[in-house]
């Protein structure tokens, strides 16, 4: 398995989608009423088969350069998931994505995997700019940006459309002379 270790409790790791589809499969079903809220693809996940082909999918973009997707182990065990959903080489920037199994909240976990993809965008992809997307009232997403020392850069206005309609969203950015301080 490959994977890129932050601390003893957390590492990313690329995914083996015959190998860890089930896990993350159960882990995502496990949390599904709290993360269809935010990610309109949960209701598009319903077997491990989905799961497996999501993953194999998100390898060939890996192999691509399009984006990189990383299952977040805790303690050697699936907690969710953190992506560069998007690299743009016109501004040398990256858009991270993530969501953790609702057990798995409240470790500090996810700030944890946000400063692992920081290091991994700002060294090995050499970005600039990462950004954060939130809906606005997606308060647990606004303050992973926020403690993982994102600024706000404001509001775009009916920019998520999610299940119950279209939803304000926050963009928050770290720029690499940021975090290099």
């Amino acid at each position: 398995m490959f994977t890129f270790k932050i601390d003893n409790e957390v590492s990313l790791a690329l995914p083996r989608p015959k190998i860890d589809a089930e896990a993350v499969f159960h882990l995502m079903d496990e949390s599904r009423d709290e993360l269809k809220t935010w990610l309109p693809w949960v209701d598009n996940t319903k077997t491990v088969a989905d799961e497996e082909k999501f993953l194999s999918d998100t390898l060939a973009e890996f192999g691509t350069g399009d984006s990189m997707s990383t299952i977040i182990l805790y303690k050697d065990q699936p907690a969710g998931m953190i992506s560069f959903n998007r690299f743009r080489s016109m501004d040398k920037s990256a858009e991270i994505g993530y969501w953790l199994g609702t057990k798995f909240v409240g470790k500090g976990i996810m700030h944890r995997a946000v400063s692992g993809m920081c290091h991994i965008g700002f060294i090995d992809y050499r970005v600039n700019k990462i950004e954060i997307h939130a809906a606005i009232d997606n308060e647990r997403s606004n303050h992973v940006a926020q403690q993982a020392g994102f600024h706000l850069d404001g509001c775009i206005r009916a920019n998520e459309l999610l299940a119950d309609g279209f939803h304000d969203g926050n963009i928050w950015t770290l720029l690499k002379n940021e975090w290099e301080k």
